[in-house]
């Protein structure tokens, strides 16, 4: 800035320099100046960084926990993707069905998929379909009742006009203790770890990370800290940026 007012003075006191010329050397100057400030501060956009941009990573130690469940696991844990979810969520069914069950089969072996839980007050089965899972986790089956539970979302999860999400409790807990049994669990332990204070706590402290890591709604996804930011409007692209971001990490 310094510079310009330094220069502007001896051109508008030199007699016989034109209007026109001031101005045009007015705009050269202001060009310059913006196009260094695009230079300097514009780096990438988020377009080319995966929605990623400049924000702060969110530690691991929140978004993961010792007794965390995983389900994919690399052995040099180099890219670890976190999803907070809600089992009776349809977004995040939908996930599911289009982008998170295919990035657990494309990258096993080369990322650490870890799932926690986030129920949301909108959906009365969500607490207990956690805490099917939760429970199944104690007897070494979280990631088959976590694929029982999406696998057959519109049985337990969609009203039957198909229009709502369902609130039979009941009808769904039963639906759970049936896919309990196909996984081949101790029926008494898995019924009474349901309630337990140990399940009742693995949920909350999902929540707990959650909030912390500023979340608000299902599914968020985090690739090594950097919260998942789509900006894809079908699931085909957003699929691809979050392939992107994935690679990126990997290197």
């Amino acid at each position: 800035m310094s510079r310009s007012n330094r220069s502007s003075n001896p051109v508008t006191a030199k007699r016989g320099l034109s209007p026109n010329i001031v101005v045009t050397l007015v705009i050269v100057v202001v060009a310059a100046l913006v196009l260094g400030g695009i230079l300097l501060f514009g780096g990438s956009e988020d377009g080319d960084n995966g929605g990623a941009g400049d924000q702060p990573r969110v530690s691991a130690e929140v978004l993961r926990k010792p007794d965390s469940h995983t389900l994919i696991e690399a052995p040099d844990g180099k890219v670890t993707l976190v999803e907070f979810l809600d089992y009776q969520c349809p977004a995040c069914a939908s996930y599911y069905r289009n982008i998170t069950s295919k990035i657990e089969q494309d990258y096993a072996g080369r990322i650490t998929f870890v799932t926690r839980n986030f129920p949301l007050e909108m959906h009365p089965l969500a607490v207990p379909a956690a805490e099917a899972a939760e429970a199944a986790a104690l007897q070494g089956k979280y990631r088959e009742m976590y694929h029982a539970l999406y696998d057959n979302f519109q049985q337990w999860a969609v009203s039957p006009d198909g229009q709502n999400v369902n609130s039979d409790a009941a009808a769904a807990k039963a639906l759970f203790s049936g896919y309990a049994e196909q996984l081949g669990l101790d029926m008494a332990k898995y019924e009474a770890d349901l309630g337990s204070p140990q399940v009742r706590a693995a949920i909350e402290q999902g929540r707990a990370d959650g909030q912390q890591a500023g979340v608000t709604s299902t599914p968020t996804l985090f690739v090594n800290g950097i919260k998942f930011q789509p900006q894809g409007d079908t699931f085909g692209a957003v699929d691809k940026e979050l392939r992107e971001l994935i690679d990126r990490e990997l290197g």
